[in-house]
């Protein structure tokens, strides 16, 4: 696997589309930090860890809501890499992006660790920019 957010992203995408109630990924920091931010602006129920067969992995439990004719949709509508192994994005702290006119948010990598693209606006910091959800 050459890029573990990505991957991260992928499973959160494909549980959601498929229906399941959460979904499970190898630990790390980074990760940890991105589901416990998901977690803050309440597009997932649960963040945490766990132990399975001998490994740390991440359990984010998904959320899900009702629309008009009653059916079951995911609450994370979408999830972009924006930032790659490939081609780093970065941002000033004027030029951070406006997700979907409000309705989603950034992630951002700044010195001060990870934080959503209004934090880092409010701090005065730009960073690397991880990925948008909305």
């Amino acid at each position: 696997m050459l890029d573990p957010i990505s991957d991260m992203l992928t499973r959160i995408r494909n549980a959601s589309r498929a229906g399941h109630g959460e979904v499970l990924m190898p630990l790390s920091k980074l990760k940890f930090k991105i589901a416990e931010i998901l977690k803050e602006k309440n597009f997932v129920e649960k963040a945490e860890e766990a132990e399975i067969d001998g490994y740390k992995q991440i359990r984010i439990s998904l959320k899900y809501i009702r629309n008009e004719k009653g059916e079951k949709m995911p609450y994370i509508q979408g999830l972009q890499r924006v930032s790659r192994e490939g081609q780093r994005i970065y941002s000033g702290k004027d030029k951070l992006p406006i997700v979907r006119n409000g309705y989603g948010f950034a992630i951002v990598s700044t010195s001060r660790g990870l934080m959503t693209g209004d934090e880092a606006k409010k701090a005065g910091i730009g960073g690397e920019i991880i990925c948008e959800i909305w």
